[in-house]
């Protein structure tokens, strides 16, 4: 058992996690994908910028008929459309989801509620939508577009600062417009919102609904649901692009719009000393990188791949290519490679795995790391394959080594499953009981020798 363990640690340490986050493809079809959402079961929810949201089962397929259909209320192109999906903390016993969309006729932002259907889960009730907030838009841009709850279960709404360029008319610092925020507001009624009692600006100069001033277009923004964490991507103006974290309860911060892009001065004409803004944990240039757009992501929480864990993962929009950065900030690591599809959305399962949404390319695709992937044995001729896999996998003894024994540890050393071995050249390995995570399989030889290798079970 030393022996298995001591391999075990020494695979941990010989994988660095540099450059091997890769794009696996789960589903495909989707017209201009920007938002991907579970609703704390197996089932993914895609949202089409046209105004459909549709199902995604856990083996990929989705469902014919849509969840959601609101094309007919929206207005899409551009950065307007069905833009956000939140489902309620305890939507497996009320049924209500909350959306953002773009209204057809004057562009408004549009925050609704609706419900799931009385007789089929699938189903949204289409007739059962409630406007709780609308917001005039003066400009076709900057809509912002994601909605999430939080870790105290209200509603968060990122808006973006009204459009053109450079925030003309100083929307992000003024405490009386709704634009260029942070919102958080109480649905927790049978009607209508409330505001919680703790927003910064109750009682005092402010629209109460402010949770956080000085945005530009934080287009999506997450919660780390292990610790609360807020992570906002804000995306920049000419050239940076900003990631701000904040804890939870962190109320009225100011992060900078129009006065900062990024930590560098924009239009400080009107502001206050630097001391007055939280500048970004994580920030980068366009002429640096050939980007252009930040797409925030999440903290990987998820348990398939521990190089992955506590670390921030993002994308920008036209280099095509991901970036992380530990969930403490500081220096961000790109991906060598560009992927393709521009990415707009990524998104978490129930399982806090990850998944990104190409919007030109209508694919959405599971986000993996290739260092498990490889084998850590092929070169004493053995290999084994699928990997990552689900009900079984298949070892390969090319050289006919006298194998004895094939052991199957879980991540923390722990034997799992055991079996007995010979020379076959294949042999098949049933693990349906195994719950998804990272393994290790250990065989051994008539010699002493001992192989092992990592196992990825989803």
């Amino acid at each position: 058992m030393k022996k298995i363990l001591h391999a075990c640690f020494i695979l941990f340490a010989a994988v660095s996690f540099s450059q091997t986050i890769a794009l696996e493809t789960f589903a495909t079809g989707f017209s201009s994908p920007v938002a991907v959402v579970n609703a704390g079961d197996e089932r993914l929810f895609v949202v089409q910028r046209g105004g459909l949201i549709r199902i995604v089962n856990p083996n990929g397929t989705i469902n014919t008929t849509p969840f959601l259909s609101l094309t007919s209320i929206i207005t899409a192109g551009g950065e307007r459309g069905l833009l956000g999906l939140a489902f309620h903390p305890d939507y497996a016993t009320n049924g209500r989801l909350y959306v953002n969309y773009t209204r057809s006729g004057d562009g408004a932002t549009v925050i609704a509620k609706y419900t799931v259907s009385d007789t089929d889960e699938n189903i949204a009730n289409a007739n059962s939508g409630e406007i709780l907030l609308t917001i005039a838009q003066p400009f076709g841009n900057h809509n912002g577009g994601s909605i999430n709850f939080g870790p105290d279960g209200y509603l968060y709404i990122g808006m973006g600062d009204g459009g053109s360029g450079g925030d003309p008319n100083n929307y992000g610092q003024n405490l009386n417009s709704l634009l260029g925020k942070m919102l958080r507001l109480d649905v927790n009624g049978e009607t209508g919102y409330t505001i919680p009692s703790d927003n910064p600006y109750v009682g005092i100069a402010g629209e109460d609904e402010i949770w956080a001033v000085g945005l530009r277009n934080p287009w999506k923004f997450s919660f780390d649901r292990l610790t609360g964490d807020l992570w906002i991507a804000d995306v920049g103006q000419n050239a940076i692009e900003e990631i701000n974290k904040a804890a939870s309860t962190e109320s009225g911060l100011n992060y900078g719009w129009r006065c900062y892009e990024g930590n560098s001065p924009y239009n400080i004409s009107g502001c206050g000393d630097s001391s007055n803004y939280t500048f970004p944990v994580a920030q980068y240039t366009h002429a640096s990188t050939g980007g252009c757009s930040l797409t925030g992501g999440y903290v990987y929480t998820g348990t398939t791949y521990p190089n992955l864990q506590n670390k921030y993962l993002f994308a920008d929009y036209c280099s095509n290519r991901i970036g992380f950065i530990s969930a403490e900030g500081g220096t961000i690591t790109w991906t060598p490679n560009a992927f393709s599809g521009n990415i707009a959305s990524f998104g978490e399962d129930v399982n806090g795995e990850l998944y990104v949404a190409g919007i030109s390319n209508g694919i959405i695709s599971r986000i993996i790391d290739t260092s498990l992937s490889a084998n850590d044995f092929q070169q004493n001729g053995l290999s084994l394959y699928p990997n990552p896999t689900s009900n079984s996998f298949t070892l390969q003894n090319t050289n006919l080594l006298d194998l004895t024994e094939l052991t199957i540890y879980d991540s923390m050393g722990k034997r799992v499953a055991n079996q007995k071995m010979d020379s076959l050249e294949l042999t098949t390995v049933a693990i349906d009981n195994l719950t998804s995570g990272l393994y290790f399989v250990s065989v051994e030889e008539v010699n002493g020798g001992n192989f092992t290798s990592k196992l990825v079970v989803r």
